[in-house]
């Protein structure tokens, strides 16, 4: 069943933006298995607390919170395993050496499902804000929604 224009699902992590400079986004695909792309097309995924670190020469997202299948069996997936992330080799090689600086991570931003019907992540590599930075943010966010209500 091909996925329409109006069944599309986005997870977004909004405390990514607030807690770290995002710098270069990158679009990767997850390896699931069928009871996890189940649960993420019913919106059952949760991205707050997730970061991504490498295994090998491999990137795995971890701690991100997949519901298990309402009408799975026992061969329901667990909620928080570590999830593959799917990367050509000039990108992983790329986030691999910008984690071995100092303050450099890399943020799992947006979950979602394509047309296709694949789950894609855009992850992000990134860098932890100050507390006077995260002020910051909240001050230009408050502005953004007051010049939103004056042109409405």
């Amino acid at each position: 069943m091909a996925a329409t224009e109006k069944n599309l699902i986005e997870l977004k992590n909004k405390r990514a933006d607030y807690l770290y400079y995002l710098l270069n986004h990158f679009t990767a695909g997850l390896v699931l298995t069928g009871t996890e792309i189940k649960s993420i097309r019913d919106g059952k995924a949760n991205l707050t607390d997730t970061y991504c670190a490498f295994i090998g020469n491999e990137l795995f997202v971890k701690q991100m919170h997949i519901s298990e299948y309402r009408f799975g069996s026992y061969l329901n997936h667990a909620a928080k395993r570590d999830r593959k992330l799917l990367l050509t080799k000039r990108e992983l090689r790329k986030l691999q050496n910008k984690i071995k600086e100092r303050g450099y991570t890399i943020i799992p931003t947006k979950l979602y499902v394509d047309p296709r019907g694949y789950a894609k992540m855009e992850i992000a590599l990134a860098r932890g804000k100050k507390f006077f930075d995260k002020r910051e943010s909240i001050k230009e966010k408050d502005l953004r929604r007051d010049l939103a209500r004056q042109y409405k």
